[in-house]
């Protein structure tokens, strides 16, 4: 099971670790989902919590089959580096 909660209400899939959330903002239009903004706070830095909640966004992006446009550069640095989620783009 995730950890990664998709909160629609805000747009935005989120991971809670140690009482901080990274969060990515994300717009869906259609069957297209375009993550715009990704946050990790200064203390999860350096931890892999930014890749963690791509990951788990990502895998759920794919479950719903929805396309991604990364204008995000974390998301689209992410996408470059993990060959597995190229498919996802559009």
């Amino acid at each position: 099971m995730s950890d990664i909660v998709n909160n629609k209400a805000h747009h935005r899939y989120e991971l809670a670790v140690e009482d901080h959330l990274a969060v990515t903002y994300y717009k869906i239009e259609g069957n297209v989902i375009t993550f715009i903004h990704t946050e990790v706070p200064p203390e999860l830095g350096g931890k892999g919590i930014g890749s963690k909640l791509i990951r788990g966004a990502l895998d759920q992006v794919r479950a719903d089959g929805l396309k991604v446009i990364a204008q995000c550069p974390f998301v689209k640095a992410f996408i470059e580096k993990h060959a597995e989620y190229q498919d996802l783009l559009t």
